[in-house]
């Protein structure tokens, strides 16, 4: 190809234009790569099919968990929500292992290879277990599990971030593509988890788990053949240093720690800077300054970091608070598939004689609406809210998350409302000392609260991971994406310390406990309202880390 680009005569209609190569990139095979050849929505439809399977085989697993747990493994409601909070917990925090490896080692490209190959590996794994004794499956069981959430560590950042780099900020039109990839991104996840809820819960429920647990194991080896069919076409990133970022910025705070004493020096605007963030950025945190002196015992008074090692470190400190304030978010999120699925499995799920509903399918809805969503906001709100605030992406990113956390409080609100009047369904119908009855009341109750958490999910959620991997420094776009994440996995531990605590604490003197195994003696409306009431204080702190934070100079 390159041959004969240089033989020909005509430049102007065959040679690539100098300002067509796409800066701190390269192919394959580590030539410089051209904008109109490489990445871009070519490469980004390769990534979301990835992740469509990815999700596909994630949510097969995850999704009806506790009913595995709750079934064939006789585990309690409560232990058993426990257990799948733990279990997507570790799966989202081992994201930011799986992040540093890839921007410090392996680059994100071999580490999806070596996540996706470990993913087979655990999903055969789990297969497995569905087959052997009962004597026998619990060990197998838990250890594939955790090999799954090991492998979706390594995957889920990368390929998040892999995509995101196939758009050149540089450019307008991919810098203006790349906020919509993020929209298409969720997209795919969703498309993948209405798939898994449409079919896969059904065969879990009715035909076989062995079934049930096969079939993401081979949709994820089509995932890895995706990926791997799409090698050509995409960009990869290329290191100015040969010194991890994710270790310079370890070194920005141990050498500030060391200096705590020492008054630095002042900083000039002529310092090495690589223009990734905005020089007023460098007036917050003031002490992580102290890193760029050696300490007052030594003879020469040296620098030991950078300047731009210590606004990298800096930027990611700023997003501490928003990290911090988005936890209630989580903690809310991890209901949608454990006491919400519970709650279904104990109503009315009929839709025609002799075929009922599974409680896991019902979390369709809350793709359905993302999947409606995506084009309208994309379409539609993004433009005309553009023409008001001339901002590219027509909101803020922390905009879009505080909305998607104010409907997430109403979700929560309409879910105790519903289960208060399930439970009051069931005592008017003498239910309350027979958990195997079905309530006689419609499992379409629910539905508002998986719509209200689609709706959320879609705001938040899009917004977190435009802004973990827009607002860190280019070279830790993956721990970015991976701190996202991590949100996640620190809720999910969260929601498990809280139920643990809450179910000893109810549980006292043979009282029923919140989480009873007998729900029409339990009260999830308590457990509902408690989170509403904690969402809405954790949403007035995050208004004001909101309001006072420093984006990017090139930020929506």
């Amino acid at each position: 190809m390159d041959t004969t680009l240089r033989q020909s005569p005509e430049p102007d209609t065959q040679t690539p234009l100098l300002d067509d190569v796409v800066d701190g990139a390269v192919d394959h095979k580590g030539r410089p790569v051209h904008r109109s050849r490489s990445g871009g929505w070519r490469s980004a439809w390769f990534i979301i099919g990835v992740e469509v399977t990815e999700t596909f085989a994630y949510s097969g697993i995850c999704s009806n968990l506790i009913t595995f747990l709750t079934g064939p493994l006789g585990q309690s409601t409560a232990t058993a929500a426990e257990i799948v909070n733990m279990w997507d917990g570790t799966a989202s925090l081992v994201t930011l292992l799986g992040a540093s490896v890839a921007d410090s080692f392996f680059g994100r490209y071999r580490t999806i290879v070596f996540a996706s190959l470990l993913y087979i590996l655990g999903l055969g794994l789990l297969t497995l277990s569905a087959v052997l004794p009962s004597s026998e499956i619990q060990v197998v069981f838990f250890f594939s599990l955790y090999l799954v959430a090991v492998a979706q560590g390594g995957h889920k950042p990368c390929v998040q971030s892999f995509g995101a780099d196939q758009f050149d900020v540089s450019d307008p039109e991919e810098c203006k593509a790349k906020s919509s990839f993020f929209n298409w991104w969720y997209f795919g996840i969703c498309a993948g988890t209405s798939m898994t809820l449409t079919v896969l819960t059904y065969i879990q429920d009715n035909l076989s788990w062995v079934l049930g647990f096969g079939i993401p194991c081979i949709v994820m080896v089509f995932a890895l053949l995706l990926f791997l069919l799409g090698t050509r076409t995409y960009r990869y990133s290329t290191k100015g240093d040969e010194e991890s970022p994710f270790v310079r910025i370890g070194k920005v705070f141990v050498a500030a720690l060391r200096n705590w004493r020492t008054t630095p020096l002042a900083v000039t605007s002529q310092e090495e800077s690589r223009g990734t963030l905005p020089h007023k950025s460098s007036e917050q945190f003031r002490f992580l300054d102290k890193a760029l002196l050696a300490p007052d015992d030594l003879k020469e008074n040296r620098k030991v970091c950078t300047i731009v090692d210590v606004e990298e470190a800096k930027a990611v400190l700023r997003l501490f608070p928003i990290w911090v304030t988005c936890l209630a978010y989580a903690v809310v999120f991890a209901q949608n598939s454990t006491f919400f699925t519970k709650q279904g499995a104990t109503m009315d799920r009929t839709i025609v004689s002799g075929f009922d509903i599974p409680p896991a399918s019902l979390q369709t809805f809350i793709s359905i609406t993302i999947v409606i969503f995506v084009p309208i906001y994309d379409r539609i709100f993004v433009p005309t809210a553009r023409a008001y605030t001339r901002k590219p992406s027509g909101i803020t990113m922390l905009q879009r998350i505080g909305t998607g956390m104010f409907i997430s409080i109403i979700s929560m609100v309409i879910a105790a409302l519903v289960e208060m009047k399930r439970l009051k369904t069931a005592k008017d119908y003498g239910l309350l000392d027979t958990p195997s009855a079905t309530v006689p009341m419609s499992v379409w109750w629910l539905v508002p609260q998986y719509l209200l958490a689609g709706l959320a999910d879609f705001f938040t959620m899009v917004g977190l991971q435009e802004f973990f991997y827009d607002q860190v420094p280019n070279e830790l776009r993956s721990v970015g994406l991976a701190l996202y994440l991590s949100i996640f996995g620190v809720g999910s531990f969260l929601s498990s310390f809280l139920i643990s605590a809450i179910d000893d604490a109810t549980s006292l003197e043979g009282e029923s406990s919140w989480f009873s195994n007998n729900l029409n003696r339990a009260h999830l409306d308590y457990f509902y309202w408690l989170l509403g009431g904690i969402s809405v204080v954790q949403l007035l702190v995050y208004l004001y880390f909101a309001k006072s934070y420093i984006y990017k100079s090139h930020a929506l």
